[in-house]
């Protein structure tokens, strides 16, 4: 008789929260920009380590499809997506009407992170639920950097952190990832 190993559970990252109404979806698949800081994506990654789940909250910009900002921690609060949008502003000092799209999950969902997109002056862009297209672009960069750099469990969270961190600045990853949202 052969044993079947057994699945660790998968946690789900887009935990609506149900006093929150969802923005519009703007961005409606429309994933070409004509220059820098117009329209930017942002999603949650759940990565496995041996000690426990670690979560990458990534934004990327539609132009370049370069990751503009990021934070890994190990919890799902709105901290973790609050600190991959200050690295984005930051980094990219972007014009007022930015276009962010992001899924409809509690921490892109909560007051203080739409707060802050409303002081940059951002237009606030939502996917709908079940619609994995609508943010297409994001989902095959955490696909290609699942496959290319997070394949197997890491033994620490430190690991982790270092093995996302070169793998980010692989300009390979971002290749692969440009070209399969192109196809």
């Amino acid at each position: 008789m052969t044993r079947r190993k057994r699945q660790k559970r998968r946690p789900g990252t887009t935990q609506r929260n149900p006093g929150t109404l969802p923005a519009p979806n703007l961005l409606d698949q429309e994933f070409c920009a004509s220059a820098p800081n117009q329209k930017w994506v942002s999603d949650i990654a759940y990565i496995e380590t041996a000690v426990s789940w670690l979560y990458l909250a990534s934004i990327l910009d539609l132009f370049s499809h370069k990751v503009v900002g990021w934070a890994m921690v190990d919890h799902l609060e709105t901290s973790l997506v609050e600190e991959a949008l200050q690295m984005a502003f930051q980094q990219r000092q972007p014009e007022a009407g930015l276009l962010h799209d992001s899924d409809r999950g509690r921490q892109h969902t909560s007051a203080a992170y739409q707060s802050r997109l409303a002081n940059a002056h951002c237009q606030v862009s939502m996917s709908r639920v079940g619609h994995c297209y609508d943010n297409a672009v994001m989902e095959s960069f955490i696909g290609t950097l699942k496959t290319e750099c997070a394949a197997q469990p890491f033994a620490t969270r430190a690991q982790a952190r270092t093995a996302y961190i070169e793998e980010r600045n692989s300009k390979t990853l971002l290749n692969r990832s440009a070209v399969a949202s192109a196809s």
